[in-house]
């Protein structure tokens, strides 16, 4: 038998109300990019969590390089060579590099950590792998990342020969996404052993030698990237043909929804973040706000919804001024909001699926009763919990489940379920599909053309330029806090909307 660096064989593991590994087979070639791709819910998680001692299977063996092993825990798969950057990165902001990569494995000298020699390790590992960090900044200074780069210095730290990355480039700009690519071609020019969970299939096709795909907690097929297409994978994930970009018939724009002039921000460092920004969105149309990331496109949402002040302009919605509102006051003159943090701004994890689906109306007859005391009234809430779960077709279909148990694309669907059924005006979708599969993209994506067919007004904010180009009737453009451009879909190709986006043009 040929020795695998990884051989997980018959891993089975089953969840209340779902069966997340059904008797999976994976291996893993040495010195090879190995893609692990499925939808959201396919088991790909639960498998690498196995992998890391994170999970225990219920069934199954595992192989590292032949070694029959037990991974009780992460500790057992670290020995073994094993380290995972999660996509959720863990590091400790007011702490350098340094002390963030040492932490519990620390140099000594005399009894106290030797910080100098830290630094010297860091700085070593830097060099050797191409991971470009200063040892002795702190994390809180430093960008999204510069903060994965100190993840991967973290594992190889510890010894890790196969690493696992989970997302890697979810949170990433394209300039970071090419970084990241450029040190994993470093990492196997070495011999390690990358096995690299995504959703987005051109990564798939430009930085991996093999990848297996998953559906429904079970492998459907393994191939090398060589030898297939972006089409054909995304098939296998879903079980179907898709859609990479949906049918878009021709807009019919109504009246003006939206008008924002001269607009100023700015971001939490008190400095300028939005600079004279002046736009409008119609009711039936799709407005894309295209941009390279931190290029003010977050400012922008949240003054559009009330979460930072605007320091001048105006905001109209239907002709009345919105400037400066709070949410909830926004929100009640028609103004729906799908935010580009799941987490921070669009759920509470903590709370049943059936409690998130009507946040933001929570307040409203018929889920409260108003009386001398208001009283939760759970009926309604629970039907339209689960009108919603099988209309957006969210799995598992348990309302009583916590959002922060379903999967990434799971939680996007309950905040967009949730959003599209209040029957906005506006709709604000920021970064709507990030970090989800194929299938729920080609899902979203239906939907938000269906509510500007609907007639609503439609502001979608992308870092995803093929998205914004397969979404949008009109394209702006920012930079550096500015609208560069808004360009008809005639005049809206690639290659100028890329060179606008980066400074080198205008419109």
């Amino acid at each position: 038998m040929a020795e695998y660096a990884v051989d997980m064989r018959h891993i089975t593991k089953k969840f209340p109300l779902v069966l997340a590994n059904d008797d999976v087979n994976f291996i893993v070639q040495p010195g090879e990019i190995h893609a692990l791709v499925g939808e959201n819910g396919a088991g790909k998680s639960t498998l690498v969590n196995i992998l890391y001692g994170l999970l225990r299977p219920d069934r199954g063996t595992i192989f590292i390089n032949g070694q029959d092993v037990q991974l009780s825990d992460p500790g057992d798969a670290i020995r073994l060579g094993i380290g995972m950057v999660h996509q959720h990165f863990m590091l400790i902001p007011p702490f350098t590099v340094a002390e963030n990569v040492i932490l519990g494995q620390e140099p000594s000298i005399g009894g106290m950590v030797d910080i100098s020699r830290a630094n010297e390790i860091v700085r070593e590992l830097s060099e050797q792998y191409g991971l470009k960090v200063d040892p002795s900044a702190k994390v809180e200074t430093l960008s999204v990342g510069i903060e994965q780069r100190i993840e991967i210095i973290k594992v190889l730290y510890r010894g890790a020969e196969i690493l696992i990355l989970d997302e890697p480039t979810a949170v990433l700009t394209p300039q970071e996404v090419d970084e990241l690519f450029g040190i994993m071609g470093s990492l196997k020019e070495q011999n390690k052993t990358i096995i690299f969970i995504t959703h987005k299939l051109q990564e798939v096709m430009a930085i991996s030698d093999v990848v297996t795909v998953m559906r429904r907690g079970k492998v459907v097929g393994a191939v090398r990237v060589k030898d297939t297409s972006r089409q054909e994978i995304a098939n296998m994930m879903v079980g179907r043909q898709v859609l990479f970009r949906v049918q878009r018939s021709q807009a019919d724009p109504g009246v003006t929804v939206l008008t924002v002039k001269d607009l100023n921000a700015l971001n939490n460092k008190n400095l300028p973040a939005l600079g004279d920004i002046s736009f409008t969105v119609r009711a039936g149309e799709v407005l894309g706000i295209a941009g390279v990331e931190g290029n003010g496109q977050s400012e922008l949402v949240e003054v559009l919804t009330g979460l930072r002040r605007a320091q001048s302009g105006q905001v109209e919605l239907n002709g009345q001024a919105i400037t400066n509102l709070t949410p909830r006051m926004i929100r009640e003159r028609g103004t729906c909001h799908i935010p580009e943090d799941r987490h921070r701004r669009g759920l509470v994890l903590d709370f049943s699926v059936s409690q998130n689906m009507v946040l933001g109306i929570h307040y409203r007859a018929p889920y409260v009763r108003h009386t001398l005391l208001d009283v939760i009234n759970f009926a309604p809430i629970r039907e339209k919990a689960q009108r919603l779960l099988q209309e957006f077709d969210i799995r598992p279909p348990d309302q009583d489940n916590p959002a922060g148990n379903l999967s990434g694309g799971n939680q996007q669907k309950v905040i967009v379920a949730r959003e599209f059924d209040q029957n906005p005006k506006l709709l604000i979708a920021a970064q709507p599909t990030r970090g989800i599969d194929v299938g729920s993209i080609e899902f979203i994506h239906q939907r938000l053309l269906q509510a500007r067919d609907e007639g609503k007004a439609v502001l979608l904010v992308s870092a995803d330029l093929e998205e914004i180009l397969s979404l949008s009737d009109r394209i702006a453009v920012m930079y550096e806090g500015k609208i560069v451009g808004i360009l008809e879909p005639a005049e809206a190709t690639e290659a100028r909307i890329g060179m606008m986006m980066t400074g080198g043009g205008v419109g």
